[in-house]
């Protein structure tokens, strides 16, 4: 890429600095072509083109370098001095992209202060304190259940029909009483009119409370059809082991863990069951929800705490005084049609007393079937409006919950290149162990190579276009003298650096059979070590993580990014070379024996 920029145009110091980088980052000497080698000799003569800065001095100091690669120890002071007079920065770079160019007495000089310098940035930055936020998955964005659709329209279509023959069936009851006795029908009919405005009023907030009672109830316990949660598939019961798990941890004051589950229980059922539907999309695991999840837990903690956790259970419960006043108007209201009954049979024929009957009847039936359609009309409209309310600030509650969340995750998140940072020094520190336990220095060693893969078990994380990095690595360390090679492996915590046992292995150049490699597109890629004297060894060096990646994200460059950052193309080469031609190739790739690099004048 930087060549390309190169080639229209993008020519300068900082450019062809990072170029230098970039070409010999994690790359030894001896695995640089002859046409790389040249274009290295091509752009080293540029560098008296560009303008004088830090950038001009930084590249010249590459060069320089490369140069000492092959010249006596003590004439790389001078090359020294300058590099130590660049900004730490600069300094840092060089020293970091060319650790597998850099050897013998040349790193040796070096080594001390870039060991010091691991040792002080190692857990820099808070690092204990940061890790586990790069690896959290990016929260998926808030979501509640939205209002169920109102029924309205249908009690709402039959109410007129209802009402109409209500009003037909009192206006024949009216007229037939009036008939018989105008002045004693006139009073029973005040009082109907009365009891009935009353048990309108007063029945009315006791059936619709009475009704969403009954419902919320019904939802809490009786699993619905298709209610995920009674299905018992894949992705609930992660949910529900999710909340199992943070109702168990936020606990409120008093209570047991257990005895906190067991009093929620239908409140977690219910919970469980809004998420799984909310959420149950392909590609979304549950992780990303764990931050609602989470927030869920801790309102139902808080609002027991302030005794809301069953307010519902009391804001439906409709007073007393109401209910006893509804009755009372339907008892008036039954004694008063039965009175007006006995106003007609007393006042006018038998004929009129069979009428009467007929138009009680009709009283009574039309207006329970119209006092329902307007009841459901009407209890539909207020259960719209409030479930509206409900949804409205539960969405508000929740999307402040999340921007909490992801602005913390975004304060707390180290960047790449803070990870990069921590995972360098770590390695500087394990090489810097092993040299110590061998008693060797950078002189004693032909090369050296170390490969970093995931240990298992292990969360892992990345930015889009990068490599993968994992909470726990396995370090193998192989370190190339003259006598045969020694291997190192261990594994690490990335979060404290924590190490595990480690394992070490001496072995000849001539007991190094084969290398192999092995691509599996569902698993990854395994590297195979065979040696004479031993069985084969397989190390796992990247998963396969097709399904992972972004729609504009190639696999193949993806995968070449992974196997660039463990180290792995550079610890195929050495390791195929040695198996493939043993005491040959180490005697080939020497330093001593390398050609020299010149520097175009």
């Amino acid at each position: 890429m930087i060549s390309d920029a190169i080639a229209h145009g993008h020519d300068n110091a900082e450019v062809r600095f990072h170029w230098v980088l970039a070409m010999l980052s994690a790359r030894a000497y001896h695995d640089l072509s002859a046409e790389e080698l040249q274009q290295l000799h091509h752009a080293s003569g540029l560098v008296r083109t560009y303008a004088e800065g830090e950038w001009k001095d930084a590249l010249r100091v590459a060069f320089e370098l490369l140069a000492m690669l092959s010249t006596a120890d003590g004439a790389t002071e001078r090359v020294l001095e300058r590099l130590r007079s660049l900004s730490p920065r600069r300094r840092d770079e060089i020293l970091h992209h060319f650790d597998l160019v850099l050897t013998g007495g040349l790193k040796d000089s070096l080594w001390t202060e870039n060991r010091e310098r691991a040792e002080a940035a190692r857990f820099g930055n808070d690092r204990v304190q940061r890790v586990w936020a790069y690896f959290e998955p990016d929260p998926i964005g808030p979501r509640t259940l939205p209002p169920r659709p109102s029924t309205a329209a249908a009690a709402q279509a039959a109410l007129p029909v209802r009402m109409g023959l209500f009003v037909v069936a009192a206006a024949f009851l009216c007229v037939l009483s009036l008939v018989a006795d105008p002045a004693e029908a006139a009073v029973e009919l005040l009082v109907a009119l009365g009891a009935g405005v009353a048990a309108t009023r007063f029945g009315s907030r006791w059936w619709y409370q009475e009704h969403q009672l009954k419902t919320r109830n019904r939802m809490l316990q009786v699993p619905h059809a298709r209610d995920p949660a009674s299905s018992g598939d894949g992705f609930t019961n992660r949910v529900r082991h999710s909340f199992d798990h943070y109702f168990s941890v936020r606990v409120p004051l008093g209570m047991t863990p257990h005895e906190w589950l067991g009093h929620t229980e239908h409140i977690r059922h219910s919970l469980v069951a809004e998420i799984s539907v909310l959420y149950r999309e392909s590609r979304i695991g549950v992780d990303r929800v764990d931050w609602l999840i989470r927030h869920l837990a801790e309102d139902a903690r808080d609002r027991y705490s302030r005794g809301t956790l069953f307010d519902h259970r009391h804001t439906d419960q409709t007073p007393a005084s109401a209910k006893a006043l509804c009755v009372v108007a339907l008892v008036v209201l039954g004694c008063t049609t039965l009175a007006l009954l006995g106003t007609v049979a007393s006042g006018a024929g038998a004929s009129h007393v069979v009428l009467a009957v007929l138009a009680v009847a009709g009283v009574v039936w039309s207006g329970r079937a119209a006092a329902s359609s307007w009841l459901e009309a009407r209890g539909e409209e207020r259960r719209l409006a409030e479930e509206t309310k409900e949804y409205q600030e539960r969405l508000a509650t929740r999307r402040a919950a999340y921007e909490n969340w992801k602005a913390f995750l975004d304060a707390t998140r180290p960047s790449e290149q803070e990870m990069e940072t921590w995972l360098t020094c770590d390695k500087t520190l394990f090489v810097d162990e092993a040299l110590r336990h061998y008693q060797l220095s950078w002189r004693d060693l032909i090369t050296h190579t170390i490969l970093v893969t995931s240990a298992r078990p292990y969360k892992r994380g990345r930015v889009k276009g990068g490599p993968w990095r994992y909470s726990r690595y396995s370090f193998r360390l192989f370190l190339v003298t003259q006598g045969g090679v020694r291997e190192v492996s261990s594994e690490f915590d990335f979060a404290d650096a924590r190490r595990g046992s480690e394992q070490r292995s001496n072995y000849r150049f001539d007991a190094l059979s084969s290398v192999q490699v092995t691509e599996r597109s569902t698993a990854g890629y395994d590297l195979e070590l065979v040696l004479t004297n031993g069985p084969a060894r397989n190390i796992r060096v990247a998963d396969a993580d097709t399904h992972h990646l972004a729609p504009d994200e190639n696999a193949q460059e993806i995968a070449e990014i992974n196997l660039s950052a463990a180290g792995f193309i550079h610890t195929f080469r050495l390791l195929e070379g040695i198996a493939a031609d043993g005491k040959g190739w180490i005697e080939r790739n020497s330093p001593g024996n390398q050609p020299s690099f010149r520097a175009a004048g």
